[in-house]
């Protein structure tokens, strides 16, 4: 089998879920014999159709264009068995470059009119086009989002019987974050069973969807959170995303209820090891309030409240600080140490878990 792998995500260097997906789905196609060409649209000049119909006319099937379109990848695209449209979500459906493309293949069709089975009108292809597989990524955590895609995927490849398979994968900007890594490795590695089932059977099982399509974070109100202090901290930072990445940069909590989940995220197992603690954060300032985080078993949970009103007993480690100061040290803004000396925070109890907050806590 010939297959033509069109990606047209902008982002590349690591940065395109669009392509992390596809990566997958390559690999497993390969694996089961086929012959794949990866195609970055990015790097292509196509030039948008103007809607001359001079391949219908002038040049019958071809364009008038001399762009990298007519001059390669219309030929390889109609000379492939299958295609594979990978775009991410843009407005709902495809971006600009992966329209441009689905476009300029126009010269495909002859311009008559031939009534269809229901009674609709189409245009009757020139030369057979390749079947069709749709993949998609978005930020949004719902599948939903992809309808409108999906409604036009369908009614353009699967009335004509060309459409083998649709792909979306929701929430897929968390597919490189630690804490969701399990779940994201098994989602790429259905994506790339999917890719060895198309190429041995042209369909997708129903359990391979299943894992692709699963929920990263089954809570979407603790993911809108984490989503929400991340694009505050973006902002605040003045940077991109991939700046923010690039540089190292935390996201900065801005409650209690935030600070428990990206506190415990960076959390390191193999540091702690057998250590069995309690930790406890009496809150002032900006933000008043008491949290806790109990370490057994290589696992931290956190909590709001005291310890003594948990059954994790009382706390072996208390920090009385101002929110905006501890989260300046979360943050890597200040030094624990320096601010500690500086008395800009107090502790009470364990002094030497303190000193290995370093390795708890990376």
């Amino acid at each position: 089998m010939k297959i033509l792998a069109l990606n047209s995500s902008p982002r590349g260097d690591g940065q395109s879920k669009t392509e992390l997906m596809l990566n997958a789905l390559v690999r497993g196609m390969r694996e089961a014999g086929a012959t794949v060409e990866t195609v970055n649209l990015r790097k292509k000049n196509i030039r948008y159709c103007i809607g001359c119909f001079s391949c219908w006319t002038k040049t019958p099937g071809v364009c008038i264009h001399k762009d990298d379109m007519s001059r390669e990848l219309f030929s390889k695209w109609l000379n492939c068995d299958l295609a594979v449209y990978a775009s991410p979500l843009y407005h709902y459906t495809l971006n600009a470059s992966m329209k441009a493309f689905v476009e300029r293949t126009l010269p495909v069709l002859e311009p008559f009119f031939r009534e269809g089975k229901e009674g609709e009108m189409f245009h009757p292809q020139r030369h057979n086009a390749p079947k069709a597989i749709f993949l998609s990524v978005a930020g949004f955590p719902e599948y939903s989002v992809f309808n409108q895609l999906s409604s036009w995927v369908r009614f353009i490849y699967g009335r004509e019987d060309r459409l083998v398979a649709e792909i979306y994968r929701p929430a897929a900007e968390m597919l490189t974050q630690a804490f969701v890594q399990t779940r994201a490795n098994d989602i790429l590695d259905a994506t790339r069973q999917a890719g060895r089932e198309i190429v041995e059977s042209m369909a997708i099982q129903p359990e391979t969807m299943d894992r692709i399509t699963r929920d990263l974070m089954e809570d979407k109100k603790t993911m809108a959170q984490m989503v929400n202090v991340f694009w505050k901290s973006c902002i605040g930072e003045n940077a991109t995303p991939r700046e923010f990445g690039e540089k190292g940069l935390i996201p900065r909590p801005d409650s209690i209820d935030t600070f428990i989940k990206i506190f415990s995220m960076g959390f390191n197992p193999q540091g702690a090891g057998d250590t069995k603690a309690t930790l406890q954060f009496n809150f002032t300032g900006t933000v008043e309030g008491i949290c806790h985080f109990t370490i057994n078993n290589g696992q931290v949970t956190g909590a709001h409240g005291p310890a003594e009103n948990s059954t994790a007993g009382k706390a072996d480690l208390v920090f009385n600080t101002p929110f905006d100061v501890w989260m300046d040290v979360l943050t890597g803004k200040t030094n624990g140490q320096q601010a500690f000396m500086d008395k800009k925070y107090t502790v009470d109890g364990n002094f030497d878990l303190l000193f290995r907050m370093g390795k708890l806590f990376g």
